[in-house]
């Protein structure tokens, strides 16, 4: 079974699906290496138009990373090795010079979150739930989820999201700026209408301040920043309250 899903219809939207239902679409290495496929992909595509990332089931968005292969990662540079590669990944999704679109199917937790918010946009089903919840397991962000998280919205809203390590309705991540849009009915339907009544009238235009988006972060250092978040994140992970954590999340 393909963990990671990529189609294409013929308006140039890339519809990618995170497909480890089993495992709430948890990241491993092999869907780190397909997502950067599809990424450079996109990048280099001129009949690729927008990039959607979505879930497979019902259930959840993203659960973050696979604990149950990463939890093997015991010290600083074994983890920093990891983080360091989905990062890079993030940061290029994140700078791809085309609308990005998150679509959560379902609950986007931990690298869930920062994986929604490397795109440029968030749409979600009224039921799904959304969270850094890291700090749990006694980590940050490790990915880069939160340098990029304060490029996205104001300071004190990001800091509620990180802090407080909690999971968030549709409802209140869409009043805290995180979500732009609550969907029902058909998600795929509902977020292809979403697309071409919003981007796709304005695509020029929308091309031309996403350059800019990415001006400003490339000159504003935000790679290096998003380095230097992830080796915070890589000293913390060796720590036993972190190896603790994820035993006992694992053993639950």
């Amino acid at each position: 079974m393909e963990k990671l899903i990529v189609e294409r219809d013929e308006a140039g939207i890339v519809w990618v699906t995170l497909n480890r239902p089993e495992r709430r679409n948890a990241v491993d290495y092999d869907v780190m290496d397909a997502l950067d496929k599809v990424v450079r992909e996109v990048s280099q595509s001129e009949k690729d138009k927008a990039l959607v990332i979505t879930g497979a089931g019902d259930k959840a968005f993203c659960s973050g990373g696979d604990l149950q292969q990463f939890h093997g990662l015991y010290t600083r540079e074994e983890a920093l090795e990891m983080l360091s590669k989905m990062g890079g990944i993030l940061y290029k999704l994140m700078t791809l010079p085309k609308p990005t679109i998150a679509l959560l199917n379902g609950t986007a937790v931990g690298g869930g979150c920062e994986i929604a918010a490397a795109c440029d946009y968030r749409l979600a089903i009224n039921t799904a739930q959304v969270g850094f919840v890291q700090g749990h397991l006694g980590i940050t962000t490790g990915w880069g989820g939160g340098t990029m998280l304060y490029e996205k919205l104001r300071h004190d809203q990001a800091m509620q999201l990180l802090y407080s390590a909690k999971r968030y309705s549709a409802e209140e991540a869409h009043t805290i700026g995180f979500i732009h849009k609550i969907i029902d009915g058909d998600l795929k339907l509902s977020c292809r209408n979403w697309i071409e009544e919003t981007l796709s009238p304005r695509a020029e235009v929308l091309a031309a301040y996403k350059k800019i988006a990415v001006r400003k972060w490339k000159v504003t250092g935000l790679q290096e920043r998003m380095r230097e978040e992830i080796e915070e994140c890589a000293v913390l992970w060796e720590g036993d309250a972190h190896h603790q954590a994820v035993a006992a999340f694992l053993e639950g």
